[in-house]
């Protein structure tokens, strides 16, 4: 009598042989358990643990010898960026990066019990209206300072510290110019790369590379060809991203029509970078669904280090300095200060520098590894 067919072994059979079949495909990998890491990992770093930070300069004769100080410095809320260039630290103060100045200066001398009743020192911030929505969530957490040393030294709570502000007015730094240029550069990230890989499997998959390859046709202008087209139509793009941002949006174009082409400037760079990296991916892959896994390999550190959503000042020291090495971080660095700060291309001359050694780098590796079949 021939024995039952077990279901319940058949289905534990396909059950494990799918799993193993899911272990041993790397997109799975990557796409269920890489990439929810990386996003954990990139998130979970912001702000020193989510506290947020105020960022303070102290001008050139704050005294720092003294107890008011100490007790600043000590405040996790509070982090006190060194200058030793005064123009560099009002230009950070004008664009925002700086909450404010502060300038501390003992004003009594307290008795030994500190049981006075006239203010000891004075804390004057000077800030801009950059930084005006920051500076009023700063100064009710200094008063609340200022209650808590005049309580510890004295046992009462009359005022220890006289806080001042002063305030001036610069051009507004709007949510959009922080926003436009780093979608510009996610927008050529992704589309170029993806454009590009796809386009030339595909011609080298159908024979059309090599079948151009035989025929009289520089092969530089073949692939100048194929890849101009891209980025002509990438440039477009960039055209009414800038053109809709400046007139419907109030994006700022500092220097009008040269800002407009400094930034389409920065951007054929770019994609030129791109289309090489867009060149090896279509080379290297043995088969058309690994070009979406081996894009976002690459694509993933730049969309969330380099900058495109918020500032890589949210992050540890550590890894900002990770940050600057992506070329999509000099990219979206140069493009704000082009923008809004009306730097020129010469100014930007260290995040050109980063990008187009970035391009000689990726097009070196093209001539080794490109291929017409």
């Amino acid at each position: 009598m021939s024995k039952a067919y077990s279901q319940s072994k058949a289905l534990g059979a396909i059950t494990k042989a799918s799993f193993l079949a899911n272990l041993k495909n790397p997109q799975s990998l990557v796409f269920s358990l890489v990439f929810p890491l990386v996003f954990v990992f990139i998130f979970g770093a912001f702000g020193g643990g989510g506290l947020t930070k105020f960022k303070l300069a102290l001008a050139p004769n704050c005294n720092t010898a003294n107890i008011l100080f100490e007790t600043l410095s000590k405040q996790p809320f509070i982090s006190f960026q060194r200058y030793t260039d005064t123009a560099l630290m009002r230009s950070d103060l004008e664009k925002g990066k700086l909450v404010g100045v502060i300038d501390i200066q003992q004003i009594h001398i307290p008795d030994t019990s500190f049981k006075n009743t006239k203010p000891v020192f004075t804390l004057h911030i000077k800030s801009t209206s950059a930084s005006a929505a920051e500076l009023s969530q700063l100064k009710p957490l200094l008063e609340n300072i200022d209650n808590s040393l005049e309580k510890k030294l004295s046992g009462n709570t009359s005022q220890f510290v006289t806080i001042t502000t002063e305030i001036y007015n610069v051009r507004e730094y709007k949510q959009i110019d922080f926003v436009l240029p780093g979608q510009i550069g996610f927008s050529l990230l992704f589309s170029t790369l993806f454009g590009i890989a796809f386009t030339f499997y595909n011609l080298r998959e159908q024979l059309v590379l090599k079948r151009f390859y035989a025929t009289p046709v520089n092969r530089l202008n073949i692939l100048l060809g194929i890849g101009f087209s891209r980025i002509f139509f990438q440039l477009i793009n960039v055209l009414v991203l800038i053109t809709v941002g400046h007139f419907f949006l109030g994006f700022t174009l500092a220097h009008g029509a040269l800002t407009f082409i400094e930034m389409v400037s920065l951007s054929i760079l770019l994609l030129m970078l791109l289309m090489g990296v867009g060149l090896i991916i279509s080379s290297v892959v043995k088969n058309d669904t690994m070009i979406p896994l081996v894009i976002n390999i690459f694509s993933l550190p730049q969309m969330l280090l380099s900058g495109t959503f918020f500032s890589i000042s949210v992050f540890p020291q550590w890894l900002q300095t990770c940050c600057k090495i992506l070329p999509l971080t000099h990219f979206n660095l140069a493009m704000r200060k082009i923008s809004f700060e009306g730097a020129s291309i010469i100014d930007s001359w260290q995040n050109i520098g980063v990008l187009a050694l970035w391009t000689v780098g990726i097009y070196i590796i093209v001539l080794r590894v490109f291929k017409w079949e």
